[in-house]
């Protein structure tokens, strides 16, 4: 069974509209948690982010909650991770050994946890198992009835953890910068997240159609991943001989597109340095011209997951807390998202409601 055709049934928005008050509640208890309760009222966005995401992909995908397996886990990734762009030199002590040990672990204890979910839904101990995406892709079969191996689940969960959390993370992260650095900007999300929450009851959480009426804040989220994208790009190998002005490409040639040079050029992009989130009102900018999740047949599958979470914990800390930039000149680290040299610390400041 081909992993587009998987992920694309288990990742379409009407697939995922059942996990929006799972998102709300889940960012909801990280904010009681880890910002609300901070004591000098300062946090680091970036590592709580990513905490969060984790956390949230391993309920969401694996029906996990233990904050022990949970830790595991993300330690096994973080390790891949680091490897990612390190020499491929499989001597001990480089980060590409520890990268291939920590794959080696993850898939063992990923199949671990098949290997009991399989026969908690042989045995039908919990009829909440279902929901979850591992439990679907273990029930899940093609036309001839053909159900995936342990490997093929292994490799598709690999998959969409990995992606639906560093990237996230970093998506997070920076909305949240850019909302500390322009409260005019601020303002306009804060008057939209409160009018939703206003119109719910106190211990009512987010839906679908809650989602739907953050135009503006979603267009926040876009002209934010417009000047700081998640992902620097992505190569692509040409099927045909491709010519663009002054280049001549041949078929079978590796190309890297940029999101950067994408996103900021002046063609499509008036005052491409400036913030300025009403480029995505109406029609908003040309096709392929914004590109933060790829475009056309590659376009990333997990977008709309994204949305989803983004956009409830926006909700969760905006309708809490006004933001303070720390340190406006923070460096950006590339290894491989961008990432603030120290966190991103935010300081937050409660409302008086």
């Amino acid at each position: 069974m081909k992993p587009s055709i998987v992920l694309c049934e288990l990742l379409k928005p009407e697939a995922l509209k059942q996990y929006v008050g799972m998102m709300d509640m889940m960012a909801s208890k990280h904010i009681d948690m880890y910002w609300t309760s901070s004591s000098n009222k300062e946090v680091k966005v970036y590592p709580l982010s990513k905490k969060h995401a984790f956390a949230l992909s391993c309920r969401l995908f694996l029906n996990i909650e233990d904050p022990e397996c949970v830790a595991k886990i993300s330690d096994g990734f973080d390790r891949i991770m680091a490897g990612f762009f390190s020499l491929p030199i499989d001597v001990p002590g480089t980060k590409f050994n520890h990268a291939i040990k920590a794959r080696i672990n993850l898939h063992k204890e990923i199949g671990e946890i098949i290997r009991k979910r399989k026969k908690e839904l042989k045995e039908k101990r919990d009829s909440k198992l279902v929901h979850d995406i591992l439990s679907q892709m273990i029930l899940m079969s093609d036309k001839n009835s053909k159900v995936m191996s342990e490997v093929e689940i292994i490799t598709h969960i690999n998959g969409i953890l990995l992606g639906s959390h560093e990237t996230v993370s970093t998506a997070i992260t920076f909305v949240l910068e850019y909302l500390a650095e322009f409260p005019d900007v601020y303002d306009g999300v804060f008057k939209e997240q409160m009018e939703i929450k206003k119109s719910k009851g106190s211990e009512e959480f987010l839906n679908w159609n809650d989602i739907q009426k953050m135009k503006y804040s979603w267009n926040v989220v876009k002209e934010s991943m417009r000047l700081s994208p998640p992902s620097h790009g992505s190569f692509r190998e040409t099927i045909a001989v491709s010519l663009m002005p002054g280049l001549q490409f041949r078929r079978g040639e590796s190309i890297h597109w940029s999101v950067y040079s994408t996103h900021k050029n002046p063609k499509y992009f008036q005052d491409p340095e400036k913030f300025d989130p009403s480029r995505f009102e109406g029609k908003g900018p040309p096709p392929y011209t914004f590109v933060p999740f790829g475009g056309g047949p590659h376009m990333c599958l997990g977008k709309e997951y994204a949305r989803l979470e983004i956009l409830a914990f926006i909700y969760n800390v905006v309708t809490r807390f006004k933001l303070e930039t720390v340190n406006p000149n923070e460096k950006i680290k590339y290894d491989p998202s961008p990432t603030p040299e120290n966190g991103l610390p935010i300081r937050l400041l409660p409302h008086q409601m």
